[in-house]
Parts: structure tokens; C-alpha cells; sequence
């Protein structure tokens, strides 16, 4: 398969797959359910989304200063503002391309505050790998408080403890390879591959260097709070989700973000995968798809309207570069 073919077809599958579920969504309600779900979202509590979107900007704010901490030990400070600006125009670049928000990210700080761009990616990786750990653990809370649930759903969804052995052997074994690869090639290729990876590699390793780590610590248990409160208070606009405790609203919250990796920022996925986690807890599906669409509605204009935002100021703000 030809590259730029290749490249488009990751590019439109992921949104082809979205438009799908919500077209198969769509079809599987009845004309009464959807104007009930339609009644939800229009007269969900506006208060209690502008909480949301609140939260999830200060998230974005904490993000924007937790990134200094790892840019700090390779001799770098860019300015909070820019740092802002640069996360939300990924988030926003990430909604329609899926992973592009990352490279626009090293490429931006590259271009406006002179870090090399594999440092500044080696960074993001790192934030990558210490937001994984953080998912692994609001899982492990998840599963402590809703065993049998979370377990099912896993299963359900092809998760299983054999299937993730498997991913992991073969990741470990694909390593190896492209590691020996590099040792041994004297070719112009590996040549530059190997002074990319080393820039890489020394972003990555800066989570050792920090000088603030509590700080850098604080931060991340801030972000991923304030994702797990953002999701929390939209129980507050729809009735039925009311009586919902901590535990319960975890399950979702999981499912969810494994549906926001799926498709690009959870089109059509995320809804459904929220609604079906909720059913568990006898929360009817109208009220399950409502909730789904409201939190990603709210999250989904957030980003997209101050990452528009974000690509306008950034040049202007920084003219000089």
C-alpha cells in the first residue's frame, strides 16, 4: 500500500467509524426515545456544564505548567501562555486527525520557544506514559470499588488478561528488534534514527531530572481529578443519573476513556460507551445516552472553540518567531 494512501486511510477510517456509530445510534432508537434524549440535553442544567468546562480548563492550565517541570532539566522554559495556547491547538488538531495533536505540539514549542523537536516529544511521551499510569490507577480504584463490572466490560470489549499478555510480548519483542537494528546498521537511516532517538530518549528520561517532582506529582493528581470531577457533576443535569455514587460514575468514566482512543475525541463512541456502562446501574438508555452526549458535547466545544482560539493568538502573540 502506497504511503499517502496509507496515511489517508488512518486519517478517514477512525472518522468514518465515528460518523457510523453515531448513524448506528441513531437507528437503534425509537423516534420516542430520541425525543427524550433530545428533552435531556436541551433542558440539562447549564450551570453544571459551565462547572464542567470550567474544570476541564483548569485541567489544560495544570497541564500547561506540569510541562515546564519535564523542559526544565534540558535547559528550557517556555512561557506558560505559549505552553496554553500549544496544548489546546492539539487537543483541537487531535479531533480530527487522531495522535496529530502531539507532533503539532513538539512542532509549535519548536518553532516559538527553540526546543529541538525530539526533546520536546520525548517530553510529551513522558507525560504520555505518566497519564497511562494514572488511568491504570483510577482503573485499579475502579475495579476495588466495582469488580465484577469492570471486569465484564474489559472482557466484553476483547481486554482480556491472555490478549494483553500477547500485546505486551509482542511490543517487548518489537523493541528489541528495532533496538538491535539500530546498534549494528552503519546506514544514513539508522544514523538518523539513532540521533532522533537519543533526543527522545533524553526528553523521556527528564521525569528523573525534575527538580520540582511534588510539584510535578500535584499537578498530576490535579489533572486527572479534575478529569474524573468534569465527568462527575454532568450527573447533576439528567434525573435519572441523580443517584449515582463515586464508584458507579468510575465505571463509566473508564469506559469512556477507552472510547476517546477509539475514534478521534470519542465521536460516536463515546456516548454509546458511557450509556452502556451506566445501564449497568439500572440507569434507563435514554437517560445513559443523554448523559453521554451532554459531557461530550460540553467538552467537545470547549476544545474546539479555545483551540480555534489558541491557532489565531499563538502567531500573533509571538510575531518575532
Amino acid at each position: 500500500m502506497k504511503a499517502p494512501l496509507k496515511k489517508a486511510l488512518k486519517i478517514v477510517v477512525p472518522i468514518a467509524l465515528g460518523v457510523f456509530l453515531i448513524w448506528y445510534s441513531y437507528n437503534m432508537t425509537s423516534p420516542d426515545d430520541r425525543k427524550v434524549i433530545l428533552r435531556y440535553i436541551r433542558e440539562a442544567d447549564l450551570f453544571w456544564v459551565g462547572v464542567s468546562v470550567f474544570i476541564g480548563i483548569l485541567s489544560h492550565l495544570s497541564r500547561a505548567v506540569r510541562w515546564n517541570y519535564l523542559l526544565e532539566p534540558l535547559g528550557y522554559q517556555p512561557k506558560i501562555r505559549n505552553n496554553i495556547l500549544i496544548i489546546l491547538m492539539a487537543y483541537l488538531a487531535n479531533l480530527g486527525i487522531p495522535r496529530s495533536g502531539e507532533f503539532l505540539r513538539a512542532t509549535a514549542l519548536a518553532t516559538y520557544e527553540g526546543v529541538p523537536f525530539q526533546k520536546g516529544f520525548g517530553t510529551i511521551v513522558t507525560e504520555r506514559v505518566v497519564d497511562l499510569l494514572m488511568l491504570l490507577l483510577i482503573i485499579l480504584v475502579a475495579l476495588f470499588s466495582q469488580t465484577d463490572i469492570i471486569l465484564g466490560f474489559l472482557s466484553e470489549k476483547g481486554l482480556g488478561l491472555t490478549a494483553s499478555a500477547v500485546l505486551l510480548f509482542g511490543g517487548v519483542a518489537g523493541l528489541y528488534v528495532f533496538r538491535a537494528f539500530l546498534r549494528r546498521s552503519d546506514s544514513k537511516v539508522a544514523h538518523r534514527l539513532r540521533t532522533f532517538v537519543r533526543g527522545l530518549l533524553e526528553g523521556v528520561l527528564s521525569i528523573f531530572k525534575i527538580r520540582r517532582k511534588w510539584a510535578f506529582l500535584a499537578h498530576t493528581f490535579f489533572i486527572w481529578g479534575a478529569y474524573v470531577a468534569m465527568f462527575w457533576v454532568i450527573k447533576f443535569t439528567v434525573p435519572d443519573t441523580l443517584g449515582l455514587d463515586f464508584g458507579q460514575l468510575l465505571v463509566a468514566f473508564v469506559a469512556g476513556a477507552f472510547a476517546m482512543t477509539a475514534t478521534p475525541g470519542g465521536l460516536g463512541l463515546y456516548p454509546i460507551a458511557v450509556s452502556q456502562s451506566l445501564m449497568l446501574f439500572a440507569v434507563p438508555a435514554t437517560s445513559g445516552d443523554a448523559f453521554g452526549w451532554i459531557m461530550w458535547i460540553a467538552q467537545t466545544l470547549m476544545v474546539f472553540c479555545f483551540g480555534a482560539i489558541s491557532f489565531l493568538l499563538l502567531p500573533l502573540w509571538n510575531r518575532n518567531k
